[in-house]
């Protein structure tokens, strides 16, 4: 995985926005399109693909075509992998300081 500090500030920059926090929430139960995410966190389609968009950037997001719908989903697989090593990370740092 690339440079952690710039994984997490890529990260954080899809977390910093309320809308898109909406958007990931919506995305907790399974795959859905920017029209059933729209309408379950009531922000405007154009908006939510605005929003998609960063999400996908920052890799929180994924999307699969199904004929003439995109189906977006959360990225769980690259979010457990950042997350865990955060926390493997913070562990080794605190167990540094302790010694």
């Amino acid at each position: 995985m690339p440079d952690l500090c710039k994984e997490i500030a890529k990260m954080g920059k899809g977390l910093g926005n309320e809308n898109r926090y909406h958007i990931l929430e919506s995305l907790m139960g399974d795959a859905k399109t920017v029209s059933e995410i729209s309408r379950k966190v009531g922000i405007a389609q154009p908006a939510v693909s605005q929003n998609l968009k960063i999400l996908k950037e920052a890799d929180l997001v994924t999307a699969k075509r199904k004929g003439k719908e995109v189906y977006y989903s959360i990225n769980v697989t690259y979010m457990t992998k950042l997350l865990r090593r955060l926390a493997e990370d913070v562990g080794k740092n605190k167990q540094n300081k302790i010694k």
